[in-house]
């Protein structure tokens, strides 16, 4: 048997998240139903994050066991062949057999993409979230470095989930503007359930001036979700990047895509 690793990026918004569901369409079940197609039995595809239902990915990370011998080539090809147009494979290669696309990560990137105008933009509509009135963008990067470091982030955390370690280490939490396009980028050791859309939708409660960036040490050290924020809309935001053992310094390369580009012709 061989454990390949798989890249893949896809548009969430047909998708009822990663997570194979019964009688909707998910990531997991159409990649699965791919990787049937071509090996002539079913495997199990393992993500290295369950994305939620509208959640974009630039670079998700997957892996799956196989006997059938095809070339890395072969395997990436032939799952282009069987993928829809939402979802493409970027790349195939082997990995050693204890490689595991959740368990092996030891870091993620993912950005939230805000788009901060007084005018609609109808091509963006399932790509961002779209907020009319100006945001003070010095009041929400104010209020992001008391996010950064290890902390206990219950208050980000939405229920029902069965995690029982609240504590992640918050590498880097970036802002930059992009024109009328707002970017929060999020590097972290592992993420809580919707926790960088509970932080995005708390600090955009900052930007609107409805809390002062001080406050967020306050939401932080109470624990509970009815502190924080609203829960940002799933469109905005991106899994850009999956850190293994091998990977660069995510210090050097946070603002770029899983391409190690910065100039998108999208946000």
């Amino acid at each position: 048997m061989t454990t390949l690793k798989v890249v893949l990026e896809y548009d969430g918004t047909h998708y009822a998240g990663w997570q194979r569901q019964l009688n909707v369409p998910t990531i997991q079940a159409t990649v699965e139903d791919a990787l049937a197609a071509i090996a002539q039995t079913r495997l199990t595809l393992v993500g290295a994050g369950r994305t939620d239902a509208g959640v974009h990915a630039l670079g998700q990370v997957a892996s799956f066991r196989t006997d059938r011998g095809l070339s890395c080539r072969e395997w990436l090809r032939a799952l282009n062949a069987h993928l829809p147009a939402d979802i493409s494979a970027l790349s195939v290669e082997e990995v050693p057999d204890d490689f595991h696309a959740r368990y092996s990560a030891r870091g993620k990137l993912y950005e939230y993409h805000l788009l901060n105008r007084s005018e609609r933009a109808p091509l963006l509509r399932e790509r961002t979230w779209m907020l009319y009135k100006s945001l003070d963008l010095a009041a929400m990067t104010e209020a992001a470095t008391c996010l950064i470091g290890s902390h206990d982030f219950s208050s980000f955390e939405t229920a029902p989930t069965n995690n029982e370690n609240p504590h992640c280490r918050l590498e880097q939490l970036d802002l930059r503007r992009e024109g009328d396009l707002i970017v929060l980028a999020f590097y972290a050791d592992r993420f809580l359930k919707q926790m960088v859309r509970s932080m995005v939708g708390t600090l955009v409660e900052v930007g609107q001036g409805k809390r002062a960036a001080a406050s967020m040490k306050t939401v932080l050290t109470a624990r509970s979700r009815t502190a924080a924020g609203r829960t940002a809309p799933a469109h905005g935001l991106y899994l850009v990047r999956v850190d293994y053992n091998d990977a660069t310094d995510p210090r050097e390369t946070i603002g770029e895509t899983s391409g190690g580009k910065n100039d998108r012709a999208w946000p």
